[in-house]
């Protein structure tokens, strides 16, 4: 499983506008100056959140993105289920897998897919509200 650039910069414009609440709708402009991503990506992006009910925006002067919820209420795995087209470690576990004539007999399904539900539940723990609490002190090393 490798993130892609869509599924990471999401979770970074959803980190944005859960740190900009005040502001009410915030402009494309200003998250892509922040986030120093380019507004056409971004642009793409939002889209898709917007399509999913995950913000909502305004056209116009004033016009803008918010989120549609509390950022405790979005889990990482829920934006990332969105942006991916999957999150599963092997082809043979994603949802429009045909079913692999081998499964029964497979000595290493088991493996993907307990790594499949630890991957899944560890995004769905961690919540947009989260992202925005800055690192702890001390705990910031790079091995």
């Amino acid at each position: 499983m490798l993130i892609s650039t869509k599924g990471r910069y999401a979770l970074r414009v959803m980190a944005d506008l859960a740190e900009h609440p005040s502001e009410g709708y915030v402009p494309l402009k200003a998250i892509a100056q922040r986030q120093e991503i380019s507004e056409k990506y971004l642009e793409a992006i939002i889209k898709t959140l917007v399509k999913a009910r995950l913000l909502t925006g305004v056209r116009g002067k004033g016009g803008g993105y918010k989120l549609t919820r509390r950022p405790e209420q979005y889990t990482v795995g829920e934006v990332l289920r969105l942006t991916e087209e999957t999150l599963a470690p092997v082809t043979c576990l994603e949802e429009t897998a045909d079913v692999c004539p081998r499964a029964s007999d497979c000595r290493t399904l088991p493996v993907w897919k307990g790594l499949n539900r630890v991957i899944n539940e560890y995004l769905d723990h961690i919540t947009i509200a989260d992202l925005t609490h800055s690192c702890d002190a001390g705990n910031n090393y790079v091995i």
